[in-house]
């Protein structure tokens, strides 16, 4: 056994640099020009993959022949190749630098809007509304989906240019205001009335994100609220949804009679469901179960569970959204990300809360389920766009070191 003292070490020795309080740790993952990895949000594929088969499974039952040699429905395989485009729309979406969508969106705008006109001038009536404009190959396309995309992401790049209201508020809100008046107005006119509250609703999201003062949104609501009840008041199809809605029961056999059946397919369906193919409101009972009602027909063959899989698929796509725009780098980011989420969230919330008689009907489809494929498309690229910027925008900023030692000067 050796008694000879361990070797020392003679390197000079040299004193780590101390931070000062409240530094931040470099990130030196991106120094040598390293891009991040393609991970999009787990969180949101997760929510668009479940929605998506939910809505896929539920269109079929609510279409079906019930003949098990007729194979699947043509709403069902005109769905899959919907979403089959919208996920390489997704894909592509999520390559796309933010300055390009920042050149294309006011022409976007414009596309969206002389759509909307277009639809006016020549497309034909459709269960009393002018709505889709055909397409060769049997198509339709909905250009309402892309005016409400554009609106948003219009708007989001003017609040993005001008994010501390340099311009003013006034000015700031009624720029936004005449962005969304424009197609809303239009998409009255069709009549669409759902989707035209959906669209300054949007731009007063965004605002809000933006830090538009409280008082506007008193203002605006007032506006929007009145407008609202004068088209109502005018207008006797609304004024009949909105006596469907007040006592759906009394005019079950007529204006109240969507509703009603959706009520029951809530009830047939209990807590588990009927199982899957085996609901009886959507092919006997429920008007448009594949497009506006799809949530009824998930209630009644899956149950509240369900219907609560589906609620709770969009609420994790609204906190991934969010979470995406808080750790965005720069307010274009932020704005965007935002309007991405509010486009997925909103339409949503309010047709569940139609469904279960909470709101009028308003013939908002539900994003990734409803069956229509221009809704599909432009559902798939909200998402492509969000994951995108939670993959090249959100880099996480490092907490600041605790317990660091303030460097002195020496005098």
């Amino acid at each position: 056994m050796s008694l000879a003292p361990p070797l020392r070490d003679t390197r000079p020795f040299r004193r780590r640099p101390r931070r000062r309080a409240g530094a931040r740790v470099p990130d030196r993952r991106f120094e040598a020009g390293e891009e991040r990895a393609f991970v999009p949000d787990g969180g949101l594929v997760v929510a668009v993959v479940v929605l998506l088969g939910l809505g896929l499974v539920s269109i079929e039952s609510a279409t079906a022949t019930r003949a098990p040699e007729a194979g699947l429905s043509p709403y069902t395989l005109g769905q899959l190749g919907g979403a089959a485009a919208g996920a390489l729309l997704a894909l592509a979406a999520m390559h796309v630098p933010l300055r390009l969508l920042v050149l294309a969106a006011p022409g976007l705008y414009l596309a969206g809007v002389v759509l909307l006109a277009l639809v006016l001038a020549t497309a034909p009536p459709v269960n009393g509304a002018q709505r889709w404009l055909p397409l060769p190959g049997g198509l339709v396309f909905q250009p309402a989906e892309l005016a409400k995309f554009a609106t948003v992401l219009l708007t989001a790049v003017y609040l993005a240019r001008d994010h501390r209201m340099r311009a003013g508020p006034v000015r700031s809100a009624a720029l936004t205001g005449c962005l969304a008046a424009v197609p809303a107005g239009l998409l009255v006119a069709q009549p669409d009335l759902g989707n035209a509250v959906l669209v300054p609703l949007l731009v007063g999201g965004l605002l809000f994100a933006a830090g538009m003062p409280l008082r506007f949104f008193g203002l605006g609501g007032t506006a929007l609220g009145a407008l609202v009840a004068w088209h109502v008041v005018t207008h006797p199809y609304a004024m009949a949804r909105l006596r469907g809605f007040l006592d759906p029961f009394a005019v079950a056999r007529g204006e109240g009679f969507q509703l009603v059946q959706s009520f029951v397919a809530f009830g047939r369906g209990s807590l588990t469901g009927v199982g899957i193919g085996m609901g009886r409101q959507p092919i006997e009972w429920l008007p448009e179960a594949h497009t506006d009602f799809i949530l009824a027909v998930v209630a009644e063959e899956l149950g509240v569970l369900g219907a609560l899989a589906v609620l709770g698929a969009f609420a994790a796509i609204t906190l991934a959204g969010f979470r995406i725009a808080r750790r965005a780098r720069d307010p274009l980011a932020r704005l965007v990300a935002t309007g991405m989420t509010l486009l997925l969230a909103v339409p949503g919330l309010v047709n569940g809360a139609v469904v279960t008689g909470l709101l009028p009907t308003k013939g908002l489809a539900l994003p990734f389920m409803s069956y229509g494929r221009s809704g599909l498309l432009i559902s798939f690229l909200a998402a492509g766009i969000l994951a995108g910027i939670g993959r090249r925008e959100a880099a996480p900023s490092p907490p600041p070191v605790r317990g660091a030692v303030r460097r002195r000067r020496l005098p």
